[in-house]
């Protein structure tokens, strides 16, 4: 899978028509950027084009939920909202699929990139858990409520705890940037809104950790009934 290409400022010709072409068509992540910078990146007859190959695959979330409804299963899903950190995220992979998430929907931008620093700290993870991606998460948010998926933000700014959510039905669960949290316009989209308890004078965890909090709230819940 193409993680992303770098293309030459200023490039126009026949190649680029195509490439143009395919570039809107798969909807490929792209900079353009100076020809210094590409010919950085390699000695070789580039043609003004530098690909970055993703380690992992990336699914449509449209394609996903479907499946997971026609095998029977009951989704459980983890959304990511500007979680930049590349070995935060590795964490989450890890512990996401150790607790029977379907699937991780990440933003196309705003999002760690997945490299050998991130599959390494996922422990292989991010071969076995299917990765979405999409460009406009809101959109992507708004499909898996029309879906039957409700949409539980974990969240500093409820007065509900972790413990109150029901989280047995169809889930998503959206965890937000370690700076600001969830963005408002999602938590808008939000089914219900779940707050972490904290009893010590630090006032947050750390979002790995966070993730693995809740989603084990959710396991244990789903385990239960």
């Amino acid at each position: 899978t193409i993680d992303k290409l770098f293309i030459q400022k200023g490039l126009h010709n026949d190649l680029f028509a195509e490439l143009w072409k395919l570039v809107r068509l798969r909807r490929i992540n792209y900079k353009h950027v100076p020809l210094e910078k590409i010919n950085r990146l390699t000695r070789k007859n580039h043609q003004g084009v530098f690909a970055f190959i993703s380690p992992v695959d990336f699914h449509n979330i449209e394609d996903i939920v479907p499946a997971l409804y026609e095998k029977g299963k009951n989704p459980l899903i983890l959304v990511l909202d500007r979680i930049t950190d590349v070995r935060n995220f590795g964490a989450i992979a890890r512990t996401a699929e150790c607790a029977g998430v379907d699937a991780i929907l990440i933003p196309e931008q705003n999002a760690a990139a997945i490299n050998a620093d991130a599959i390494k700290t996922s422990a292989g993870a991010l071969h076995k858990i299917t990765i979405c991606r999409t460009w406009n998460l809101k959109l992507a948010l708004q499909f898996l409520k029309d879906s039957g998926i409700q949409l539980i933000a974990c969240t500093e700014k409820t007065q509900d705890n972790m413990y109150k959510p029901n989280y047995t039905p169809p889930t998503a669960i959206i965890m937000g940037s370690e700076e600001d949290g969830v963005s408002p316009e999602f938590l808008k989209l939000c089914d219900g809104k779940a707050k972490i308890p904290m009893n010590g004078k630090i006032a947050s965890l750390n979002v790995s950790v966070a993730t693995g909090v809740i989603l084990y709230e959710a396991l244990r819940q789903r385990n239960d009934s």
